[in-house]
């Protein structure tokens, strides 16, 4: 899978969570970006996302997620 349809997808699972279409994220994007984006929707983020993907994050990989290119990272290592 290709990096450019891994964003993709998480433009539609943000929109999803975050219930706002206008939103696409970059490899930057962080919590700061998103008006919504709190400690608890981040939990509904992260299994939203795991469920897109058909993995589990483990808890270190989570704390160190610092931006959405990150997570595609992780997710491009699990799904390879």
């Amino acid at each position: 899978m290709e990096r450019e349809e891994i964003f993709e997808r998480l433009n539609g699972v943000f929109r999803d969570v975050f219930d706002d279409d206008s939103i696409v994220v970059t490899e930057t994007t962080t919590a700061k970006d998103i008006e919504d984006w709190d400690s608890l929707e981040h939990i509904n983020l992260v299994v939203a996302v795991e469920q897109e993907f058909g993995i589990k994050f483990n808890m270190g990989e989570v704390t160190t997620m610092k931006n959405v290119g990150d997570m595609v990272d992780i997710i491009i290592s699990r799904i390879s």
